[in-house]
């Protein structure tokens, strides 16, 4: 049987449950034991593919099409375990399963309530879809004393009970604030915080104390006394350089030493850390630098590009070199200031987006990395930006243009209305936006003597696809007359998924995601290779 950790924040929000569970994630895997992570969130949308970034973050995709939290990307990149539409709930997805079921008269009759019929299909979510994990470890969104998060906190106060507690542990990250103005660490927020916790049900068994300096010994023996948890189990994260020393932390700390000892439970192997510290070396004290402008709508929020910032950083590793990101808002990127904005760049990226906004400044810093061979990639937009800058300054298509946000021009890139997937034909909508895109994991197939050929070293692909309009096939022709090659597509041929430029060191556009596969330990072969090249330009 699985044993259940269950991972509550308290005091203020972005403490770092998401990191703190895929670190302990990482050290119980190392340890020898099997681990699966999940995401339980509070807010009332099904998932957050309609939310905008700045509310949100990043929308992370999983292989089987699942728009989930930014979490699971932490989760992914230090697990290397591949995440489902099973391991992320929200309380919209939670109702509207309850209210399908009452609208079908599932529930005979009986008055639908938040306990027992909510809480019960929270429950479900915990313990579905689980394959001989030895430990599952679930996040609880959001804050301990919310109100959006009471019906999850109650279901695993239950669930708890349900599975017997040896079988559940409790863990409650806290902040531990200095007060600058009387030189004091404070302990109160975490005693209130836990005091909210246990007045619904829950005793925590560890408390993480996060702190932006190491908290004393009689600091944690205050906490380990009001808030009755034994002092071993007051674990302290005090701010790292870079997330990767996360695990390196923890382990100093015994985190997950303690959550083993809670289970009577003996480590099968010794941990590896090495992988760990070798990475936080090359970011800490690597002298060779490399700067990549990423040029988007949502720069101002860390966020929104989380991924993608960490797929970069990864390239980094494989290329013994630190990655600068140059953030620039292509809303506000002129003409006239492109080539001193980009004057000391090494490659320029463009990443993923929707509509109109900021169009201008993105196809002008394509133009920019075309005419100056400066290394650059397109992502998903960024590619079909890239087309678009192709047919207008190529091409001399000077209406070329994308019918999402221009109905009237000459539609290179347009709505898919229909694609395959296993076989199966899956229709696609611009009616209802959630949900409705091209998520998920889809193959393709790479041109012989392509230079995507050669940085993947395989004919065939895997690559997670989140969007709903796609470069017009009909117009292959006349791009590849002119230099640039669809050298990657469905495998039926219909829909191109990589662009590439002939006589240009490294120009290559997708139209899928790849930085939602890249890991620190295995870093994406496309995003090296971009590295590479911006490492090569002078």
């Amino acid at each position: 049987m699985a044993r259940y950790i269950f991972v509550t924040g308290g005091v203020v929000s972005s403490l770092g449950k998401g990191l703190s569970s895929a670190s302990l994630a990482y050290l119980l895997q190392s340890r020898g034991y099997k681990v699966r992570l999940r995401k339980l969130d509070p807010y009332l949308n099904v998932d957050p593919g309609t939310m905008s970034p700045f509310q949100h973050g990043e929308v992370f995709v999983t292989d089987d099409g699942a728009e989930t939290d930014l979490d699971l990307g932490h989760y992914e990149r230090f697990s290397q375990v591949s995440a489902k539409k099973s391991d992320n709930i929200t309380t919209g997805k939670i109702y509207n399963d309850v209210l399908k079921k009452e609208r079908k008269g599932k529930y005979l009759g009986k008055t639908v309530q938040v306990i027992p019929h909510i809480t019960d299909r929270i429950k479900e979510f915990i313990k579905n879809d689980s394959s001989k994990e030895d430990f599952i470890i679930c996040e609880i969104g959001g804050i301990v004393g919310d109100i959006e998060s009471l019906p999850f906190v109650e279901a695993i106060r239950q669930f708890a009970n349900d599975i017997k507690k040896k079988n559940a542990l409790f863990i409650h990250l806290t902040l531990v604030p200095y007060l600058k103005s009387s030189d004091e660490i404070k302990t109160k927020p975490t005693q209130h915080s836990v005091k909210e916790l246990r007045s619904i049900g829950i005793q925590p068994d560890i408390i993480i104390c996060r702190s932006d300096r190491s908290i004393p010994l009689e600091h944690r023996k205050k906490i380990s006394l009001f808030c009755n948890v034994h002092i071993n189990n007051v674990i302290e994260t005090v701010d790292v350089r870079t997330i990767y020393e996360a695990p390196i932390s923890f382990f100093k700390e015994k985190l997950d030493k303690r959550v083993l000892d809670y289970f009577k439970l003996r480590s099968k192997k010794s941990v590896n850390l090495s992988p760990w510290k070798k990475i936080t070396n090359i970011i800490l004290n690597t002298k060779k630098q490399v700067n990549i402008a990423i040029i988007g709508k949502y720069v101002d929020l860390k966020d929104a590009y989380k991924s993608l910032d960490e797929a970069l950083t990864h390239g980094g590793f494989d290329n013994k070199v630190k990655v600068n990101l140059v953030r620039i808002d292509s809303e506000q990127l002129k003409i006239s200031e492109i080539k001193s904005k980009l004057k000391n760049i090494s490659g320029i990226l463009i990443p993923g987006g929707f509509g109109k906004r900021g169009t201008k400044g993105k196809i002008e810093a394509i133009k920019f990395a075309r005419k100056n061979n400066i290394p650059f990639l397109g992502i998903c937009y960024g590619m079909q930006m890239a087309i678009i800058e192709f047919a207008r300054n190529k091409l001399n298509l000077k209406r070329a243009t994308s019918s999402e946000f221009d109905k009237k021009g000459l539609p290179v890139i347009g709505l898919i209305n229909e694609w395959n997937k296993d076989g199966k034909i899956i229709k696609g909508t611009d009616k209802n936006l959630g949900g409705t895109m091209r998520l998920g994991s889809y193959d393709a197939k790479l041109q012989d003597h392509s230079l995507v050929k050669k940085i993947y070293g395989k004919s065939l692909i895997k690559e997670r696809h989140r969007h709903r309009y796609e470069v017009n096939i009909n117009f292959r022709e006349k791009f590849e007359k002119k230099g640039l090659i669809f050298s990657g597509l469905s495998p039926d041929g219909k829909l191109p998924e990589i662009i590439e430029l002939n006589n240009h060191p490294w120009f290559i556009g997708v139209q899928f995601h790849p930085e939602f596969k890249s890991r620190p330990l295995s870093p994406h072969p496309l995003f090296s290779s971009f590295i590479k090249a911006a490492k090569n330009h002078k």
